[in-house]
């Protein structure tokens, strides 16, 4: 489906207003310093190398990304609070190389809160958790560009809220058949009542969610989505395939990528900027925006916050209790 031709890369398509004007926290990070220190109600931390670039052909610094955290913040902190986070830290920014961290770094400020999570091996790991902005702030500081949030909530770790597929275009596919794919996932998950939320991942993609009523297993929801997931690929063989292994993969289809619901995988929250030459944000849309032709570079770090504050959190129902999916009873079903 073409783009319109009105859309612009530089400019956020418009959408009708969807509720009340986002929040907005007021801060204001200096840009005239290397180093400051900053107080947030009773806490106060010190944010650093504010002039490194972070995106260098673009001009974008480590302060322009803190701030831009700092902008969305009431949007995304409902999406990430209460559970652990895994840091991928860029420490020279988006060009540079990265590297993973599990554990809470030490030291680190008393009111950085942990979630502490036994693994296969049997150590337990310390996450830290980002509940509000503060600690928001902290995380991005030690570079984190896009933010990793654990599925479930630290309360229950081994059972998820949601369930989600990345769509990730292979060989031969771009972003149009992504979009695709996409409309034919939602159309397909409706058609059995589940809701479905969808957004760009900020790269060659986009994430679909279901949220779910709490209760089942990880093990349990991966084992549902791997399901639906072969389901849609026979279906829809010439658009779409879940085959895992890169080799085998069609050219020119979508992989519908069940095994991101795995037990510690992690994909880019909402909201989070990724390390890309534009710096694209992964964002909601409305299934309509999709279908219309939004794309991924159509959101970025200078347009987001302006998008929020005219549309509202588009995302804020995944985290309502009411309208989530009751996965429990076809799992019992698929089990008979």
């Amino acid at each position: 489906m073409p783009r319109p031709a009105s859309a612009s890369p530089s400019t956020p398509r418009p959408l009708p207003r969807s509720g009340p004007r986002a929040a907005t926290t007021g801060l204001d990070i200096p840009r005239d310093a290397e180093d400051v220190t900053i107080a947030i109600g009773a806490k106060r931390m010190r944010l650093t190398n504010l002039r490194k670039p972070f995106w260098r052909e673009l001009g974008i610094t480590k302060r322009d990304l803190l701030q831009y955290y700092a902008d969305v913040a009431p949007a995304l902190l409902p999406h990430v609070a209460g559970r652990a986070m895994v840091m991928e830290r860029y420490p020279h920014g988006a060009e540079g190389e990265c590297f993973f961290m599990k554990r809470a770094p030490t030291p680190r400020p008393e009111w950085i809160e942990t979630c502490s999570i036994e693994h296969g091996s049997g150590s337990v790991i310390a996450f830290p958790i980002v509940n509000d902005l503060a600690s928001l702030l902290w995380l991005v500081n030690l570079g984190c560009i896009d933010l990793n949030p654990w599925y479930a909530r630290c309360d229950d770790t081994g059972r998820p809220d949601y369930l989600h597929f990345d769509l990730d275009p292979v060989p031969d596919a771009g972003f149009e058949e992504v979009r695709a794919a996409a409309l034919i996932v939602h159309e397909e998950l409706a058609a059995l009542g589940l809701p479905t939320f969808v957004k760009t991942t900020g790269s060659k993609g986009v994430h679909v969610y279901v949220p779910i009523v709490r209760g089942p297993l990880q093990k349990d929801v991966w084992s549902f989505a791997k399901r639906c997931a072969f389901a849609l690929a026979q279906r829809h063989p010439q658009q779409l395939t879940a085959e895992y292994r890169i080799a085998k993969r069609p050219p020119g289809r979508v992989l519908v990528d069940y095994n991101q619901n795995a037990w510690g995988r992690t994909l880019a929250s909402v909201y989070s900027p990724r390390p890309k030459p534009r710096a694209s944000v992964s964002t909601p849309l409305t299934w309509r925006e999709l279908a219309d032709g939004a794309s991924t570079d159509d959101f970025r770090i200078d347009n987001v916050p302006a998008r929020i504050a005219e549309v509202g959190d588009l995302w804020a129902p995944l985290d309502a209790k009411r309208g989530r999916f009751g996965l429990a009873p076809l799992l019992g079903a698929a089990k008979r």
